[in-house]
Formats: C-alpha cells, sequence, structure tokens
C-alpha cells in the first residue's frame, strides 16, 4: 500500500510543479546533487574526494515534444564536456524517455546517437537506464543499434520482471547494472513480492558476476551487501569486475564504508529541477528508503519527509474528492 502511495505521489503534476518551485526549502540538496552544471561538478569533486565514483542523470523523463527532448540532449552534452573539462571521475545515466523515444523512435536515436559519440571521443561510459515495462523493448532495441558502431555503452537489468534473466544472458557483454525496479509493474509481467525480487536479484547479481562484462550492484540492502560480499570472496571475484552503486544522499556512511574497504564504489548522482518524481519513485522501490533519509533530513532540519506526507494527504483529499 505505501509503494502504491509513493508511485500515485511521482506522477502528481501538482505536487511535481510545487516541488520544483519549492525544492530546496522542501530539502531537495539531500538527494539531489546540484541544480545546475556548475553545482553538480562541485558535488562529484566532493564524492572523488572520498574515493567515490558517480554516475550523472539529468532528471527528467516521459517527454511528450521535440523541444524539450532537445534541450534535455543538449544539457546532457553539456555535462559531458563539463566533466572532461574538470577532469572528474564520472559518467552519464540517461533515460530514453527523456531524448523522445514517446514521440518517435528514430528521432530518439538520433539523439543518442549525438550524445554517444561525444561521450566516446571522451572515453565516457554512457548507461541507457531502463523505465516502465512498455518502455524496455524499445531501450534495448537502441542499446542493439548503437552498439553497432559505439563500445562505451550499457544498460539497466531490473530484477522484478520475469525477462529480467533472459534480458541479462542476452546482453552479458555489456556493462549492466542491475536493480531491484522502480515502476509499478502488473503480476503478469513482474514479481510482486519482496522476497521474490530479492532472490531474482541476488541470482542475476551472481550469474553476471561469473559470466558478465562489468557488474554494476545498485542497492541500499546491507544483507544483499554482505551476500555478494561472501560471494566474491568464495569465487575469488576480481575487483575489477564490478561495482557498488548507491543513491546520492542515502546510506552515505555505507557508501565511504565500502569504498575505503578498496572496493569500486559509483554513486548515482542526479542533477536539475524536477527531481520530485524521482525521489518519490526512489521510495517506492523500497519504502525503507524513507529511514535512510529521515535521520539525515532532520539533523539538517529539512522537511523532505514533511513534503513527503504532506503530499500523500493531498493526493489523498483529491481522490476523496472524485468519488
Amino acid at each position: 500500500m505505501l509503494k502504491d502511495v509513493f508511485i500515485g505521489l511521482s506522477q502528481n503534476r501538482l505536487l511535481t510543479a510545487a516541488a520544483k518551485k519549492y525544492g530546496l526549502k522542501l530539502g531537495a540538496q539531500t538527494v539531489v546533487a546540484g541544480t545546475n552544471i556548475e553545482e553538480t561538478i562541485k558535488s562529484i569533486r566532493s564524492l572523488n574526494a572520498q574515493g567515490i565514483s558517480a554516475t550523472v542523470d539529468n532528471l527528467g523523463e516521459f517527454v511528450f515534444e521535440k523541444e524539450a527532448a532537445l534541450e534535455a540532449k543538449k544539457n546532457i552534452m553539456d555535462m559531458i564536456e563539463a566533466i572532461h573539462k574538470n577532469k572528474v571521475d564520472a559518467h552519464i545515466s540517461l533515460k530514453p524517455t527523456q531524448l523522445g523515444l514517446d514521440i518517435d523512435y528514430d528521432f530518439c536515436l538520433e539523439n543518442l546517437k549525438d550524445i554517444v559519440a561525444l561521450a566516446h571521443k571522451y572515453h565516457m561510459h554512457i548507461n541507457i537506464d531502463m523505465e516502465d515495462f512498455g518502455h524496455v523493448q524499445p531501450s534495448y532495441d537502441l542499446l542493439n543499434t548503437l552498439s553497432k558502431d559505439y563500445d562505451n555503452i550499457g544498460t539497466v537489468i531490473q530484477a522484478y520482471f520475469f525477462r529480467a534473466m533472459d534480458d541479462l544472458q542476452e546482453h552479458k557483454d555489456f556493462r549492466l547494472r542491475i536493480v531491484k525496479g522502480a515502476y509499478k509493474e502488473p503480476a503478469d509481467v513482474a514479481y510482486q513480492t519482496r522476497e521474490e525480487i530479492d532472490e531474482n536479484f541476488i541470482k542475476l547479481i551472481e550469474y553476471h558476476l561469473l559470466n558478465g562484462k562489468f557488474t554494476s550492484i545498485a542497492t541500499h540492502d546491507h544483507h544483499i551487501i554482505n551476500h555478494v560480499e561472501a560471494f566474491i570472496k568464495e569465487h575469488d571475484i576480481s575487483y575489477d569486475k564490478f561495482e557498488f552503486q548507491m543513491l546520492y544522499g542515502f546510506r552515505k556512511e555505507l557508501q565511504r564504508e565500502l569504498a575505503n574497504k578498496g572496493y569500486n564504489f559509483c554513486t548515482y548522482v542526479p542533477f536539475g529541477d524536477d527531481w520530485y518524481a524521482y525521489f518519490m519513485r526512489r521510495l517506492a522501490e523500497r519504502p525503507q528508503n524513507l529511514n535512510l533519509v529521515v535521520k539525515q533530513v532532520f539533523t539538517k532540519k529539512n522537511n523532505i519527509a514533511i513534503g513527503a506526507l504532506a503530499g500523500a494527504f493531498v493526493l489523498g483529499r483529491a481522490t476523496k474528492k472524485r468519488k
């Protein structure tokens, strides 16, 4: 039920608009590295100083106007230039729908080609993030087409999908980020319980560690991290074959701890003002994530938890009025 609430909040346009306007007052800086490139580069430098790399996401998705998609492409390419110019340890994550996948496939492909080509020039990795189920296959089609000319791309495997192992095996020669999944998906395409998702998540991680190119293990769950550490030791897997990933602003002490152990560690760094839907889905993916930020939020006297609860109240009121 709590997951459904957060998914509903992520899709509420009124709350999204309010979050853009009052983001910093609501504590957006807790989960967003910057609203512009300069602020974000500064945040990346701070991570790098702790032995942590970054994958940078220009926030926004589900774009339906070409002008907005082209603006997103420019923002991403400007960030690539800034990463190169400032010599920070970072690469790019992007969402195809932000670049026009819902407008026209070929238009999106051309936008992606421009981005991937620029990144390739600077020997920079581009990760094509996966979105909801309806966009999964078109995203793989984009990846497969681009891989004919470029080798600096990878993608995401979402563990809650029944098709995840097949997709993993088909793309095992790519750099892959393995996640649990953050969208609300129906029972005919995705596992619904935490136990089923966690079990599949571990299977996917273990398979790719043993058979794949490079594995990004994206989780805040210390139980799974402990399991992976034991698996790595048991199978004598080189640290060069994988990294741990977490979201910016979440479990910062654990991030530093893993980096200090000598593991490759990468923080998912979102930037921009379109942060609200992103954050609500992180809570939907794992409602326990709320506990991971509440302590940080209140010690900084921010109001992000209050903002989330207020959003739930507003959404609930609106729903009652429609009945």
